[in-house]
């Protein structure tokens, strides 16, 4: 009877001792990042939506929950506008030290706007990042956020998009982008965000756009830094 105690408790202790070794080889998140750059955002918005990206990306608060969770986090950032005006910013990337985030701050700073006379998509900018989550890294989760000041316009709604793309196990949070008066927050409580645990964050406007987005981005990585190992069924 002590020996199988023995061997349980060996056993149990060789199970802690390596997992989070494992934990810290695997994808905790691949994080999509999609700005709307519709015609409802001029000129001066724009740069107020990828440099408030980029600040927030460099948040000592930000930079700390992307690189001292339970394992990596995958990134990508992509702009929408119109039906077929979607516009890759930054490509799949691994997120394993503070100057990857750099470089792709960087990257937001010296870029340049796709489109910018193109109605609001929305259905059609949701169907484009599913289609993007196949090409990402294998991650335990999979987080779209989706940035816009207006409801859809143009094209098929996202009701439409979260019926006919596959959206299961992705979770879609929304920052809203408000004005006059909330009613865009509200439009993407009802109608964009999806999924176990989502939120919409809101913004007063363009300028608290960098707020919001820091405080977003923190809020989403630490649900995965401060949820149980029951959170992580595929982990061990």
């Amino acid at each position: 009877m002590h020996r199988c105690l023995g061997a349980a408790a060996l056993a149990s202790s060789v199970l802690l001792s390596t997992a989070p070794a494992n934990a810290q080889e695997q994808c905790r998140l691949a994080l999509q990042l999609g700005m709307d750059v519709s015609a409802s955002v001029d000129v001066a918005e724009y740069r107020l939506q990828v440099e408030g990206l980029a600040s927030a990306l460099l948040d000592p608060t930000v930079i700390e929950a992307f690189l001292n969770g339970p394992g990596p986090v995958a990134l990508s950032i992509f702009e929408w506008s119109g039906r077929f005006q979607q516009d890759v910013l930054v490509d799949w990337t691994m997120i394993t030290s503070e100057a990857e985030l750099l470089d792709i701050a960087e990257r937001l700073n010296g870029s340049e706007r796709g489109s910018e006379d193109f109605p609001t998509a929305l259905g059609y900018a949701l169907g484009f990042a599913a289609t993007r989550f196949r090409e990402a890294p294998a991650c335990l989760f999979q987080t779209l956020d989706i940035s816009g000041d207006g409801q859809n316009n143009d094209g098929f709604p996202p009701a439409a998009a979260f019926e006919h793309f596959a959206f299961d196990g992705i979770t879609v949070n929304g920052l809203a982008i408000g004005g006059a008066s909330r009613e865009i927050e509200d439009y993407y409580a009802a109608e964009v965000i999806h999924g176990p645990g989502a939120f919409v964050e809101y913004a007063l406007n363009h300028r608290d756009f960098a707020e919001t987005m820091r405080r977003k981005l923190e809020r989403e990585l630490r649900s995965m830094i401060l949820g149980d190992a029951g959170t992580y069924p595929n982990v061990f």
